[in-house]
């Protein structure tokens, strides 16, 4: 079990350090996105499946309580969270829609849409973006090595280096982590001037 315990662990290291050797300007042009968005008066919606949805909660939640600091709240939505919303959609119009009819009502211009998808292939996150994007929301994707459908529809796919869902699961909360802390900062920064 030790050994086991070991590994996996070394593993998620080694892809952590990969995300921060790799991927480090494209998180800072994820921030940009968010801070455009939340400096506009924008909101930040999320959305995923199964693990992904509890990291789109998450995220929400950091951006609408506090994340390191004490300080108004920001413009956050876990799209995975209204259970007659989604039950109502999916009975209406398909499971693959429960995003895409919620962008479609719920977002404008000036907000951004965060898609979280291990495969970058989560049909119901592909449709939602498709509906953002013709409507003027800026996208943004978190997904696995490969990026899967989703990396060629957005405006910025994060892609982190590993096929192993945990693993890409972990690093997408750590950014997310540090995307909040980035944003927090500026923000709190803007007000002070």
């Amino acid at each position: 079990m030790q050994d086991v315990i070991r590994a996996q662990l070394a593993e998620s290291v080694r892809v952590k350090e990969a995300v921060a050797a790799d991927l480090a300007p494209a998180i800072a042009r994820a921030a940009d996105l968010w801070l455009t968005s939340l400096r506009g008066g924008g909101m930040i919606a999320f959305c995923g499946n199964g693990g992904s949805a509890a990291d789109a909660q998450h995220l929400a939640g950091e951006l609408i309580s506090r994340f390191r600091r004490d300080r108004r709240s920001y413009r956050g939505l876990a799209l995975t969270t209204d259970t007659s919303i989604l039950t109502a959609i999916g009975n209406d119009f398909g499971y693959e829609r429960v995003f895409a009819r919620q962008v479609e009502g719920l977002m404008r211009a000036g907000d951004l849409l965060v898609a979280l998808s291990t495969s970058g292939n989560a049909a119901n996150c592909v449709l939602a973006v498709e509906q953002a994007r013709g409507m003027g929301v800026a996208t943004m994707a978190l997904t696995g090595e490969s990026g899967g459908q989703l990396a060629p529809l957005v405006d910025l796919c994060l892609r982190i280096p590993s096929s192993d869902t945990p693993r890409i699961q972990e690093a997408h909360i750590t950014i997310g982590h540090v995307l909040c802390d980035l944003v927090e900062a500026e923000l709190s920064r803007d007000e002070r001037t």
